[in-house]
């Protein structure tokens, strides 16, 4: 088990360093950081996790594919980063409250599953997380690092020792996401 969480370690700081850089490699890095993560929550009976990881394995897909394609350019390079249009938001907002609430229920009343509402939070919020990254929100840094904060603690309650790493990490690369992010969008501004 910890060789799958040290690849996991190693292929999930590739692939957010490469998203801070936001070099279209991020995605095939991402896609394998989610097949090793499937298998360790799996074990560990974190099935929103589980969940979590698979909508990964097909925002990858969809982020490289948007990230190549959706630019007025056809470039991943000509794709901007902007804000979350403030309807997009709110709706993520209200989509992220009453999922975490539902699915917290349902896996603390119908499985055995450890730590559901925490579990169900950070699964929630990475599903709005991602889909904002996808789009290249820059929103999306700040709904990750409450996301590494809660799941750094929640690693380390269940011994998780590498991902407990791993998500600690996070948060300074959530930082520096928005700051690379915000100054790569002032540069875009700048020179309009």
């Amino acid at each position: 088990m910890a060789w799958l969480e040290l690849s996991g370690l190693i292929s999930g700081l590739l692939c957010v360093w490469l998203l801070i850089r936001q070099n279209i490699w991020t995605f095939p890095i991402g896609l394998f950081y989610s097949v090793v993560s499937v298998v360790v929550f799996t074990q560990e009976r974190l099935y929103a996790d589980v969940l979590l990881n698979g909508y990964y394995v097909v925002m990858n897909g969809y982020g490289w594919y948007y990230w190549l394609y959706g630019g007025k350019q056809r470039s991943p390079d000509t794709l901007p980063v902007s804000f979350t249009p403030a309807r997009t938001r709110w709706l993520l907002i209200a989509l992220v409250a009453a999922s975490t609430l539902v699915m917290g229920l349902f896996l603390d009343n119908r499985t055995d599953a450890d730590l559901p509402y925490w579990d169900s939070a950070t699964t929630t919020m990475s599903f709005a997380a991602m889909w904002m990254t996808a789009r290249k929100y820059i929103d999306n840094w700040i709904v990750w690092l409450v996301v590494d904060i809660i799941a750094t603690g929640m690693y380390i309650v269940k011994g998780i020792d590498f991902y407990a790493v791993l998500y600690g990490v996070y948060l300074f690369m959530a930082i520096a996401g928005w700051r690379v992010w915000k100054r790569s969008m002032n540069l875009a501004s700048s020179s309009a």
